[in-house]
């Protein structure tokens, strides 16, 4: 069980699953559009701004995760 669990923490950090979790962040903002819409629509202010702070975090992990990305190929010795 050890061993998969090994395997998973490496894919984590691997190219393939930065990829991926910059797909699920991706696909987050698309809820927290829809989220910022309704609550535009119903002139709902506590709403849009929680839409506004969740749309922040999604920017940010995004960043953090394309700097892990570039730090994955910087230690690639075949894009060097």
């Amino acid at each position: 069980m050890s061993s998969a669990l090994t395997k998973a923490k490496g894919f984590k950090r691997s190219r393939a699953g930065t990829y991926l979790s910059i797909g699920t962040t991706a696909f987050g903002a698309i809820s927290v559009v829809k989220q910022a819409r309704t609550a535009r629509g119903e002139h709902d202010t506590l709403r849009l701004v929680d839409a506004v702070v969740s749309g922040v975090a999604i920017v940010t992990g995004v960043a953090l995760l394309l700097r892990e990305l570039k730090r994955l190929g910087d230690d690639d010795v075949l894009l060097g």
